[in-house]
């Protein structure tokens, strides 16, 4: 009887170990090395994508109150490629996006090069605690 116990106690900690890892994989797959934002982020990110940078801070823009999310984008492929970045505020309701080149001719970010947008949030006065940041290709 006491061996049965302890075996079902091993595989519920079994269980809960993968789940547990399994939930912090999903979570961080795509996440920059460092953000300075304090919120639950869930991430998206493309496999033809790397986050270099994602920042949020409170400041203005065009004389409004905004959530700025400072956003990094790098190509690790071989071929040139243009991204759309996606920041929706879940506990907000909110969504914004911007394409990465913005402009260009052709709009497109080279293998190994990097590129940073803004993205604003206008009149949000407060930062949300949690998001979710989609980045994927899009093609021409």
């Amino acid at each position: 009887m006491k061996r049965m116990k302890n075996a079902s106690v091993m595989a519920v900690l079994a269980v809960c170990l993968v789940v547990t890892f399994g939930l912090i994989g999903c979570a961080g797959k795509g996440a920059p090395e460092k953000t300075n934002c304090d919120a639950k982020i869930k991430w998206e990110v493309a496999t033809e994508a790397k986050l270099t940078q994602f920042d949020c801070s409170m400041g203005k823009h065009d004389g409004q109150p905004a959530l700025i999310f400072t956003v990094g984008v790098e190509n690790p492929t071989d071929t040139p490629l243009r991204y759309r970045v996606n920041i929706f505020l879940e506990d907000m309701g909110k969504a914004a996006g911007h394409l990465v080149p913005r402009t260009g001719k052709p709009p497109l970010v080279k293998p190994g090069e990097a590129q940073t947008v803004k993205i604003p949030f206008i009149g949000t006065e407060q930062e949300s605690k949690k998001i979710l940041v989609v980045v994927q290709t899009i093609s021409e």
